[in-house]
Formats: C-alpha cells, structure tokens, sequence
C-alpha cells in the first residue's frame, strides 16, 4: 500500500470481482489437488495482477483471500477511519493492484531533511472526520507529489536477498560508467521479533521502506488513520489546537491476524506475464541493452532460499536493481528522507508498464507524480546517472526509438 487521495468508483475496478476471481482459482487448484507450479493462466485476471503465486498451500490460499477482502475494505467513521487520513481504503490508491493516478496523490512535506514533525510532517492528512480540521499545507516547506506504485510482485521483491541488491550497487562509480547506485540503509519501523538496526529498503519511491509489514502498517495508520496491534496510536495533529484528537473507537482498530492477513495478499501477488512479443518488440530490447538502460533497470534477479516454494529461488524479472539514483533536475523533489539527497529515486520496476492505461480508463500516468502519459517524455527526463542512456535514445532514429517504446509496452 502507498498513499493516495481519491479516485472515481468509474476508474476503480471492482474488489468484489477480484475476491470472485481469487476464490474461484484458489478452490480449482484445492479441488486438482496441485500445489505444485501451474501453467500459465490464460485469463484475463491473469493477465492484470490480480490472482495470487503459483504452488500456495490451502492455508496460504486462504489468508490470501481473507486478505484481498480486507485490501478492498472501505472504512467507515465507526469502524475507525480517522482522524486524519487519505483514503478510506487499500484499493483506493491500488485500483486494480497497479499504479494509482493523479487524483490519488499525496503530499510528502519537510525543509530539507527536517520531516518538520511539529507541523504535521512528513505528510500532509488532506481529510479529518467531522470535529477535527483536516492538515493544511505550511509555508515555506519542500513539497512532493507522490503517486501509488503498482504492488503486485512485492512478495518476490521482498524475497530477493540483500546481498544480491548490495551487489549491484557502486556507490562511488568504481567503475567509472557513470552509474552510482548505492542501497539505502533504513530504519526497520516495525521489528516482528527480528531486532532493531539498519537493513536494506526495498518499498517506497524512495527504498525507504525494508519489509512489506512495514509498508502496509504505516499505510494503514498514516493514509487511512487505522492502528494496528502494531502501531496503536493515531497520527498526531500538531496543526490542532483544539485538544485531544481521536476517533470514536478505541485503539488499535485492526488485529495482528488481519494486518498479517493483508501482508499475505500483497505477497502472494503474481506479477502480470509479458504481453505479445513481436520482431519490433525484440529489437527494441536489444536496443534498451544496447544504449545502457539496462545499468539500472536490471531485467532479473532472484529470490533467495525461501520455505514457500512460490517464493523459493525464483527469478524475478522486474527491471529493476531497487538502488536509489540520482536522475537530476527534472525529477528531483528535494525531499532528503532516509539519507537520499533530494535528487535520488529507487529504480522503478517497469515490469506491469503495458497496463498503466488499462488500469484507468485508457489513459497512463508515468513518473512518480503521473505528470506525463508520454514514454519518450518519461526518457527524456531522465538526467543525472541516466544522462548517457537518455541521450544514446535522443539521438536514435525514429524507427528505433519506437522499437523501444514497443519493448517496454510489453512488459
């Protein structure tokens, strides 16, 4: 989960449907009794995120769907939702799993790397309840539009080994290609017994975030104003001075068991299949090879040794290497979070791209804040690390460049 505002019902696909179509594969693969990997399924739910990982056990099979249940759930004021919050619901900033739009972005707010707590930072709660102000954005602070990444794969990002992502990076350019990535060592927020200190982050637009837990309970709490066994106690609203600030329903709102529930589903997510590979499709992955894009968007890596054999040494082509780069001017927001120097981004997976227009009525939104529906403006862009790579693409013919641009509307 990621942080959004508000989308239209029209736009939202339905959960219902998504609950339907996960109950119904779940029982027909109980019923074949197959728990080892499926075919491809030749759906159209398979195609779109929205169906779990091959080789789940019943009890996985289970909580996912209890899980995809509570993902859709939309909260009410007696159920909790509040004080301050974003969206009443997972699917909201998540419509069909995948990005959100425009209209579901959020505002992260600080002066330089002061998340200026005392004004109600680091983001900006855009809703209340009735009785209680919604925040009001302060002056004088650094801004940024923050749109909702797709989530479907996560439970494979998650499974991929620090090692592997420490690996890849070359903080100093070491070897002098002009790519700097480094990893970012944040702080794990909600332990699960697992101890406290600095780990890998893997989630977030900025990696700032090390496990899906940790994603979905801050989301939880932050963008719909839910606590958790976890996390039990609201958002503050230091913009109020009014008094106390609270819903009417005493804290923590969700159980650990259905917080774990929704971690589950998020994990178990497959991410969607290639989509038709044709002769120009190929050629402009070879050109994506061949101009250097490639430094950063590593198309497979693998998960690690893993008990759940959906999760156990799989390969993972997400294009992505999950490092934060610096991409330069265009796309800096100058918001310094977990060590990034305002002009850093995590390299976005790419895999899932062909149906960011899908997913909303046509119409993709690209970038961290969707403020182009153009893959050539989405390159050119590009600049810091990514300047060689975005000027090899500038200066190839047209031919080719549409080539690429049909590789990564495959993907």
């Amino acid at each position: 989960m990621t942080k959004g505002g508000s989308i239209s019902a029209r736009r939202r696909p339905s959960g219902r449907l998504i609950v339907r179509v996960v109950a119904m594969l779940a029982g027909a693969l109980t019923l074949a009794g197959c728990e080892g990997r499926q075919q491809a399924d030749p759906s159209p739910q398979a195609q779109t995120g929205t169906i779990p990982l091959d080789g789940l056990s019943p009890s996985q099979k289970a909580a996912f769907i209890r899980g995809a249940k509570q993902f859709e759930r939309s909260f009410t004021i007696p159920e909790g939702l509040g004080p301050l919050f974003n969206q009443s619901s997972c699917v909201s900033c998540h419509p069909g799993n995948g990005r959100g739009t425009p209209a579901t972005t959020l505002i992260r707010f600080s002066k330089k790397d002061d998340p200026v707590l005392h004004l109600g930072g680091p983001q900006l709660q855009d809703k209340s309840i009735p009785g209680v102000p919604p925040e009001v954005l302060p002056r004088y602070v650094d801004t940024s539009v923050r749109m909702p990444p797709q989530i479907f794969g996560a439970g494979l990002i998650e499974s991929i080994p620090e090692e592997a992502l420490i690996a890849l990076a070359d903080p100093d350019d070491a070897n002098g290609d002009g790519i700097s990535g480094r990893v970012n060592l944040v702080k794990r927020t909600v332990s699960e017994g697992k101890g406290g200190g600095r780990v890998v982050g893997r989630f977030g637009l900025k990696a700032n975030v090390s496990s899906l837990l940790d994603q979905v309970v801050s989301a939880y709490r932050e963008d719909i104003g839910i606590t958790s066994d976890f996390l039990p106690k609201e958002v503050p609203h230091p913009q109020f001075k009014g008094g106390t600030v609270g819903d009417i329903v005493p804290d923590p709102e969700l159980s650990a068991s259905q917080v774990r529930d929704v971690v589950t589903y998020v994990r178990f997510l497959a991410p969607p299949p290639r989509g038709e590979i044709t002769d120009e499709v190929r050629r402009g992955e070879a050109l994506f090879t061949q101009i250097g894009c490639v430094s950063c968007h590593v198309p497979t890596l693998k998960t690690g040794p893993n008990p759940i054999p959906a999760l156990n040494e799989v390969e993972v082509r997400l294009y992505s290497d999950l490092l934060l780069h610096d991409v330069g001017y265009f796309l800096g927001d100058g918001q310094q979070e977990e060590g990034d120097d305002g002009y850093e981004w995590r390299t976005s997976p790419l895999w899932g791209l062909r149906l960011a227009g899908d997913q909303h009525g046509g119409t993709p939104f690209y970038m961290h804040d969707g403020r182009t529906s153009d893959l050539r403006e989405v390159i050119w862009m590009h600049l810091g690390e990514a300047t060689e790579a975005r000027n090899r693409f500038l200066s190839l013919l047209e031919g080719d460049q549409k080539a690429l641009i049909a590789f990564l509307m495959s993907l």
